[in-house]
């Protein structure tokens, strides 16, 4: 092998080297993307439910270990099972998704361990009210999707917030807790 050629290689290898080390973005897949939660109910049961409708994106470097998330889910989606609780709880006296219809979370990917993150630092709006929640990341991992022949990435992240907080302070006189876990399962796939 010649000098040029062995240096036209290493180029090359460094040129895919940086390309593959690049920053990514990743389109949430509405269909694998559930955000859910755990709420109670007059402090005797725990009620859980889901948004069925939610759509967001994930800037991704593993090598540099950065990365943010924005997500947004429709507020008027959100399923307990039960058609009537549901319609309640979006409407004026809970949610208010008329005039409230977005949900949103913005925040940074952080603790990277061998490429994956494990902790997201974020700010979620809702009801009007913006203020930090920071989520655990307890499974991170991403394999070649196998239709589609891209990255393809998902999670199972953790939380918990005071509805309160939010101004979302339904009968505290009933029984009511604020605390609401969350439980989000989340599959991402890179962008063309």
């Amino acid at each position: 092998m010649t000098k040029s050629t062995l240096l036209f290689s290493l180029c090359a290898l460094c040129l895919g080297a940086s390309a593959v080390a690049a920053p990514a973005t990743y389109e949430m897949d509405p269909e694998h993307t559930y955000p859910s939660f755990e709420a109670d109910h007059m402090g005797i049961s725990v009620w859980r439910g889901r948004f069925n409708k939610t759509s967001g994106k994930v800037l991704l470097d593993k090598a540099a270990g950065t990365g943010t998330v924005e997500v947004s889910i429709d507020t008027a989606s959100i399923d307990f099972g039960h058609a009537k609780v549901a319609e309640y709880v979006a409407g004026p006296e809970q949610l208010d998704a008329a005039r409230y219809p977005t949900i949103t979370y913005k925040g940074k990917l952080g603790g990277f361990r061998n490429g994956a993150p494990t902790t997201v630092t974020g700010e979620l709006t809702m009801h009007g009210v913006t203020k930090p929640v920071s989520l655990k990341i307890n499974s991170f991992k991403c394999i070649p999707h196998p239709m589609f022949k891209r990255d393809y990435c998902g999670a199972d992240v953790s939380g918990s917030f005071k509805r309160d907080a939010f101004g979302l302070d339904y009968q505290p006189q009933w029984g009511f807790k604020p605390d609401v876990t969350l439980r989000i399962q989340v599959e991402a796939l890179k962008a063309e």
